[in-house]
């Protein structure tokens, strides 16, 4: 790849690619309602809301409640399948087609490298893989793949809205090429150097400290909010111009100036309160930084790399809707989590998922689940209490991805504290045999997780657990 020969070849057939892609079928696979109760308890689905509302292009109609899901800014849709097809699905729809506000992404970098998350399980970390950032045919399939995804986002943007593409040194030299014949040369609006303390150095080049991210818009006029930044007087003293408003802190004297396109933030640390051990987590700062800049409260935002979910939980933080997609089990479950932690309501859609209750004797759970289950008699006799105990997890099959290592810790761990091995559990008691709607989550936070939970339910009725081990694997088991 080193002629704009090659470049144009890369965007003509990105273009048939996006083109020839078929849209995903999506199904509506649970609902977890905005926080509302005590910790851990959670609303159920609203009655009133009808089924077969808007929902993604191809999504199942058994889908409910998808309308409401737009219009609440603590609500929020997350998506695991392939993003070119599940952004063909939204394009398809007048629901999200040419309706977001913001589209950020994070997309590989084109390191040639393997990618680890590193997870917290009692005193061990075990580490699984996140990605691979390895192309067969080089750097011109990374562009092809990379471009054919921003044709289709460009469907997804709203004609005053932003797109901002975050690269490093590896790879931002072609694909701002690649943007200029997407979006036009006219369209480019700033590049943001994000830059850092972490990272390597070398004795052969100066220290790379620094990421890249471009940022195009749809059209002429886009929605942008200037933030001010901190400029020190020189001396740290006073001016005392007419009209020049100045502020003092610990270091001395200061004016508020825009900001500019250098952005200082620190990357997040290891133990950081933010950090979920998924690999090149991005700190939420900076996605705040970026969702201020571009959008307002309830505003439409996206993200298809989602990763460890970071635009999502700042965008739900903010007040703006967000729809997220991640291929990855462990990156959505991870996301799902952090968003449940914040007490943010999201749906999840998946790309042909597999039953929450596959057939009798079909195929092995990925683990076994022990758990103890009670129940005891309350006033209304058509309801009981029932009390959960779990007492953890038994993989039966670990992931080829880990190295032997983090496989001798997982099965040391079984035997040690099995209930380590946990990262979420949720109980929904009115299953419908569809979707899952829990009315108790638990979801690990600094490293600590509830194992027990009582909850009032309908005497009759199913009543369905399902837990997501630190792997990103999930199981559902049946209680009654």
């Amino acid at each position: 790849m080193s002629t704009l020969k090659e470049l144009t070849q890369v965007e003509g057939r990105a273009r048939a690619q996006a083109r020839l892609t078929k849209a995903a079928r999506l199904t509506l696979t649970e609902e977890v309602r905005a926080a509302e109760g005590p910790a851990g308890i959670y609303p159920g689905p609203k009655t009133s809301e009808a089924a077969g509302g808007p929902s993604p292009a191809g999504a199942t109609e058994r889908a409910s409640g998808h309308a409401a899901a737009l219009r609440d800014t603590r609500s929020g849709l997350l998506f695991q399948g392939d993003n070119l097809r599940v952004m063909k699905a939204l394009a398809e729809r007048e629901d999200f087609r040419g309706r977001f506000q913001l589209l950020y992404l994070d997309p590989p970098f084109f390191t040639k490298s393997t990618y680890e998350a590193a997870l917290r399980a009692g005193d061990e970390t075990v580490r699984k893989l996140a990605y691979r950032d390895r192309w067969k045919r080089g750097m011109y399939e990374y562009l092809r793949q990379l471009t054919a995804r921003l044709l289709v986002m460009r469907d997804l943007l709203a004609e005053d809205g932003l797109i901002f593409v975050h690269l490093d040194s590896h790879a931002a030299h072609y694909v701002r090429v690649l943007l200029d014949e997407v979006f036009g040369a006219n369209r480019f609006v700033n590049e943001i150097i994000w830059t850092y303390k972490s990272g390597g150095s070398s004795k052969n080049h100066f220290a790379r400290k620094h990421d890249n991210i471009l940022v195009y818009a749809k059209s002429a006029k886009y929605k942008f909010h200037p933030l001010k930044e901190k400029s020190y007087n020189r001396g740290l003293k006073p001016y005392r111009f007419k009209g020049v408003e100045e502020f003092e802190d610990e270091l001395g004297w200061y004016t508020l100036v825009n900001m500019k396109d250098v952005w200082q933030i620190d990357m997040v640390g290891r133990t950081s309160a933010e950090r979920t051990g998924y690999a090149t987590q991005k700190p939420e700062k900076l996605l705040e930084r970026i969702l201020l800049c571009a959008t307002d409260e309830g505003d439409l935002c996206g993200d298809f790399f989602c990763g460890s979910g970071t635009l999502p939980a700042a965008a739900a933080r903010l007040g703006r809707r967000f729809c997220a997609c991640d291929l990855e089990p462990l990156a959505v479950e991870g996301t799902l989590g952090r968003l449940i932690r914040q007490g943010a309501g999201v749906q999840v859609y998946r790309e042909s998922p597999l039953p929450i209750l596959p057939e009798e004797g079909k195929g092995l759970p990925a683990f076994d689940i022990s758990v103890q289950l009670t129940e005891q008699a309350v006033r209304d006799p058509e309801q009981v209490l029932v009390s959960l105990a779990l007492e953890g997890v038994r993989e039966r099959r670990l992931a080829r991805e880990m190295d032997p290592k983090s496989k001798a810790r997982v099965e040391k761990l079984e035997k040690k504290d099995p209930g380590a091995l946990i990262y979420a559990w949720s109980l929904d008691d009115r299953f419908d045999g569809e979707v899952f709607r829990p009315r108790m989550v638990q979801v690990r936070r600094n490293g600590d997780l509830p194992l027990t939970g009582s909850l009032v339910v309908p005497r009759s009725g199913a009543l369905l657990l399902k837990v997501v081990d630190i792997l990103g694997r999930t199981v559902y088991k049946r209680l009654r």
